[in-house]
């Protein structure tokens, strides 16, 4: 059995960032194309909930369906590494 130890303050850190990063892709001066809206989508939602939950959004549910395929793809992320991929991706759209 493994033990982890988090480092308080770090995840402090993270989780201010995390929340910084949330409020400042909204300022973003261009909307980001679909895909990475997806990704943002996905990251956000791994980092703050963890794993996809809950069935597939039907045929017809263009946008649930596909928000649900972006999620998919990051299951077994830790959340940590979602958040911090989230921060990234949104400075990178700040720059």
């Amino acid at each position: 059995m493994s033990i982890q130890f988090f480092d308080y303050h770090t995840m402090t850190e993270l989780n201010d960032a995390f929340e910084n990063a949330q409020i400042d892709v909204k300022k973003l001066s261009q909307r980001p194309d679909d895909a990475t809206m997806l990704k943002l989508y996905a990251l956000y939602k791994q980092g703050s909930v963890g794993d996809v939950q809950g069935d597939k959004p039907g045929f017809f549910d263009f946008v649930g369906a596909a928000k649900y395929e972006a999620w998919e793809k990051v299951k077994g992320t830790d959340s940590e590494e979602a958040k911090q991929q989230y921060i990234d991706l949104v400075n990178k759209l700040s720059a």
